[in-house]
């Protein structure tokens, strides 16, 4: 099910409360959501992080700062704008998260395992259609901003 690493996405706030084994600690949902992004889009700067979380310039470099000095984040210049830093995951922080998206994929997958199919093609078609209204959403407040 390719939506499957979407969906972990959407389901982190549910997750933040679950604690134990699918806990993102020493990261909050916040966090854990922009290194998802940072992920996903390796050499982001903070002002577009900062759309992405719909956050204020202020919280984006404090909440930089935690990961950077977590050991998970790494700034670096960008070459054409020395000003600019971007953003990037450290080795530490590509093995951590990689660790959540494990943990949390097998818990999802023991789940999915006790569905029939018939609820496992509903789901998927739920699903595909809530990434795609979630998308339009994200796209249109990104417009506005």
């Amino acid at each position: 099910m390719p939506e499957t690493g979407r969906v972990l996405e959407l389901l982190e706030i549910a997750w933040e409360r679950s604690g134990g084994r699918l806990s993102t600690a020493p990261l909050s949902a916040v966090q854990t959501r922009a290194m998802h992004i940072i992920d996903r889009e390796p050499g982001i700067n903070q002002s577009a992080l900062g759309r992405h979380i719909s956050a204020a310039p202020p919280s984006v470099t404090r909440l930089c700062d935690r990961l950077q000095a977590a050991g998970f984040l790494r700034r670096v210049p960008s070459p054409q704008d020395r000003r600019e830093m971007l953003l990037e995951l450290t080795d530490t922080g590509l093995v951590h998260l990689h660790d959540i998206r494990c943990r949390r994929e097998e818990a999802l997958q023991q789940a999915l395992d006790r569905m029939t199919p018939d609820a496992l093609r509903a789901l998927s078609g739920g699903l595909s259609a809530l990434c795609g209204a979630a998308e339009e959403q994200v796209l249109r407040l990104r417009e506005t901003a």
